[in-house]
């Protein structure tokens, strides 16, 4: 499993975090199934 740090800008941070618990829950884990996700969309897009 690989690992990717990234800096975002607090704000973006911030409403990422927040759509994720909206859309998950909030569980452990979320975060990273979210992001695996937006990925995934972003590399089928292009």
């Amino acid at each position: 499993m690989g690992r990717i740090s990234v800096d975002l800008p607090d704000e973006l941070e911030k409403q990422f975090r927040l759509k994720t618990v909206e859309r998950f829950g909030g569980k452990k884990g979320d975060l990273s199934r979210a992001i695996e996700e937006a990925v995934k969309t972003w590399i089928a897009k292009k």
